[in-house]
């Protein structure tokens, strides 16, 4: 009676962790084809005869085609668009200020490490000097308050035009979100002007940068249509931009006079 028992459960036993190794096996392909996939954005501009990497720059993925962000891109495109130089003049900022910020195409202060020929000599720059003697007299030490000086100057002028970006880019996202339900994924380019958009789900994106990119005398802004494809050659394949028709350029940038500006 024993044997007839026994001779029963080990067949028994075998069966079913045979059927737990089939759906394990099962099971793998579908979790792997779940990764998603990857977006090489390569971001060019022309000057002249002269070619480089946009640097620096952020760039957001929306989903859906541009006809669905219709009316997104066309609020974009008809937004006033207040450039560096007017913003800072309207604050009456100094020639010298102006030109530091756009030597690093900075957005405020904070973009670049402040050097001594800054707040001391002929080319030092006045709102700097102030803020110097302010953080001096409240510090007791010269090294204290250069250190500190941003703290010290006026709060437009440290980053007034990049929070006022920062306004119309989140105003922008909040609208994007709404109107697709998806989250809007954003990456910065670096000093090549190369950026990657990664875990992607396959589909149709419309990618911009939002708010005009200075350059020269001109704005720039894109808003190209993009089809993600699950593709295992996303790295050798850049989604190349410029500001120019070029060859391999799959979307050329809304390209327009920066407007005049006085005191």
């Amino acid at each position: 009676m024993n044997v007839v028992k026994t001779s029963f459960l080990i067949p028994t036993s075998i069966a079913v962790f045979l059927l737990l190794a089939c759906f394990c096996v099962g099971q793998t392909p579908s979790n792997s084809q779940s990764a998603g996939t990857v977006l090489r954005l390569r971001v060019r501009v022309k000057v002249g005869d002269a070619t480089r990497g946009l640097s620096r720059k952020r760039f957001f993925l929306i989903k859906g085609s541009l006809q669905q962000n219709k009316a997104l891109v066309d609020e974009m495109l008809q937004r006033p668009f207040i450039s560096r130089d007017c913003l800072y003049r309207a604050l009456a900022a100094s020639d010298r200020l102006i030109n530091w910020l756009k030597e690093n195409d900075c957005e405020s202060v904070y973009c670049r490490e402040l050097q001594p020929s800054d707040v001391e000599g002929p080319n030092a720059v006045p709102e700097f000097q102030t803020a110097m003697a302010a953080g001096e007299k409240e510090y007791g030490s010269r090294e204290l308050a250069r250190k500190w000086l941003t703290t010290n100057l006026p709060e437009e002028l440290r980053d007034g035009f990049y929070k006022g970006h920062q306004l119309g880019i989140e105003g922008s996202i909040k609208q994007a979100e709404a109107l697709s339900g998806v989250k809007v994924l954003s990456v910065m380019t670096d000093r090549n002007g190369t950026a990657y958009f990664t875990d992607l789900e396959p589909g149709t994106y419309t990618l911009s940068n939002i708010i005009p990119t200075e350059l020269g005398a001109t704005s720039l802004i894109w808003n190209c249509e993009v089809k993600v494809k699950q593709d295992d050659r996303a790295f050798e394949k850049p989604f190349l931009i410029m500001n120019r028709p070029e060859k391999n350029v799959k979307c050329v940038a809304v390209e327009r006079p920066l407007p005049v500006c006085g005191r």
